[in-house]
């Protein structure tokens, strides 16, 4: 069976591994990650379940759900674009709470969701959607650029769509700097929706 909109193939490199270990935004440089299918082992956000939070307004606060939000990948050059707009010399994937920063793919945060990135390893991630920015990572970079509280907001303002992505292991393996990312994309079709319905 062939399908309708052929898939797009693109080719990237990862730049920096990293993992989360505290409540902090911050992540810590690794040579690799391990994945299973619960996310990167000893990460904040390791787990095949979460706890819903103000994302999800339709479910009560705390609800056990799916993690689609097991790592959290940026693009190097998204990052560079986003440091330009705010004059930054540039801002490091780990200020940002990056497990993985990539580079080589056009507009990475544009990718939609049902996206894989796989990697020699074996190591596949499906992309559940963009990340979009908040004040909590702008303060984490404010406090890195002594008297630029102006980040906190501006972070949010230059950053939106450029943000990155979250996804979940569709399979296991290992990710290291250095490696070839593969993703596997389609062609989108916007959904007309419907006439609003009156209440």
């Amino acid at each position: 069976m062939t399908e309708q909109m052929p898939a797009l193939t693109l080719e990237g490199r990862v730049d920096g591994t990293f993992v989360v270990e505290t409540a902090a935004v911050e992540s810590t440089e690794r040579p690799e990650l391990v994945l299973t299918y619960a996310g990167i082992v000893g990460d904040r956000h390791e787990g095949l379940v979460r706890p819903s939070n103000a994302r999800e307004p339709w479910y009560p606060r705390g609800t056990p759900m799916r993690n689609e939000r097991q790592l959290s990948i940026v693009s190097a050059e998204e990052l560079a674009e986003v440091a330009a707009a705010l004059n930054l010399e540039r801002i490091l994937g780990q200020w940002v709470g990056a497990n993985l920063v990539i580079s080589g793919i056009p507009h990475l945060t544009q990718l939609p969701p049902r996206s894989l990135m796989m990697f020699p390893s074996g190591a596949t991630l499906r992309i559940d959607g963009d990340n979009d920015p908040c004040r909590k990572t702008g303060k984490t970079i404010a406090a890195q650029h002594e008297g630029r509280s102006d980040l906190e907001f501006g972070f949010v303002k230059a950053a939106m769509g450029k943000r990155g992505l979250v996804g979940w292991v569709e399979r296991e393996g290992a990710i290291r700097v250095g490696d070839a990312v593969r993703v596997r994309t389609w062609r989108q079709v916007a959904y007309p929706g419907q006439p609003l319905l009156s209440t």
